[in-house]
């Protein structure tokens, strides 16, 4: 049976590329948002899907950590981290750049070059990378778009600069979802997120303790509001090896009893390699 694999779409996009990466044997199934990739994950449409979840210049993709939060049914089952080249992409010709189009996140990851070069260009969120290609094309006399090389290729238009993001270790970090999470391979990482119910000295420090103790490192310790109330906060973590590793298991079981609001595990997978 073939392996359907949900992703940002359409093609062209880092979703895709990291799709590729994570199983080039599947069966690509792009759709207009993380949002969509989730659902069609959870409702079953799709046997997995990937989605981004932090960039190392722009930080956390907040829609998709939010949802990993307060959603259900969906886990993690691996990561897969792709290397960022954006380009600054035009009509053939000799546009005058009035906006330029991009994701969000590409957005943010190239501020620095926006503010220097365009400073009095409007910068407009699209859905994806792709997605700013085919909006630049409708106007393209006075737009440009950030996205990647194959993009440019695909849709025949030009770069008229590469590598444009604001530092070249620009990387995005990608979560693989499926109904389950992965079994233990023995070099695994587990994600998981927990809250409080009430503010308190030192919550946050005893349930950190719980793995610092046991010697169980941190990769990641990132806050979300809860969105209950303001100044309440779900903390994220992602921690070396599996949740079914005795220690982690102990610490996880340890953690749980001091985290008195949500302690969910997003799951346990497979350290991407590289």
């Amino acid at each position: 049976m073939p392996i359907f694999l949900a992703h940002l779409g359409p093609s062209g996009t880092y979703g895709e590329e990291a799709a590729v990466l994570h199983n080039p044997e599947a069966r690509l199934f792009p759709l207009p948002s993380h949002l969509a990739v989730i659902e069609a994950v959870r409702e079953g449409r799709a046997n997995e899907g990937i989605v981004a979840i932090e960039n190392s210049l722009n930080g956390p993709v907040v829609e998709v950590t939010d949802d990993l939060i307060h959603g259900t049914g969906v886990h993690v089952q691996g990561e897969v981290v792709v290397p960022v080249v954006h380009c600054l992409i035009v009509a053939p010709g000799e546009p005058d750049i009035k906006i330029i189009y991009s994701h969000p996140q590409a957005l943010g990851q190239c501020r620095g070059f926006s503010q220097k070069c365009f400073p009095k260009a409007e910068l407009a969120a699209t859905l994806s990378t792709v997605a700013a290609v085919e909006k630049m094309l409708e106007l393209p006399c006075s737009s440009a778009a950030i996205a990647s090389a194959r993009a440019a290729e695909l849709y025949g238009a030009e770069i008229l600069s590469r590598g444009i993001q604001d530092s070249k270790s620009n990387e995005t970090r990608f979560f693989v979802l499926a109904l389950t999470d992965h079994s233990p391979t023995g070099d695994d990482k587990t994600s998981l997120c927990f809250s409080f119910g009430e503010d308190k000295p030192g919550q946050l420090v005893s349930v950190l303790e719980e793995f610092s103790k046991r010697g169980i490192n941190l990769a990641r310790v990132e806050s979300r509001p809860a969105k209950t109330e303001l100044g309440r906060y779900v903390f994220l973590v992602d921690l070396a090896g599996h949740r079914e590793d005795l220690l982690v298991a102990e610490a996880i079981c340890a953690a749980r009893e001091k985290a008195t609001g949500i302690f969910k595990i997003l799951g346990s997978y497979p350290r991407y390699q590289g």
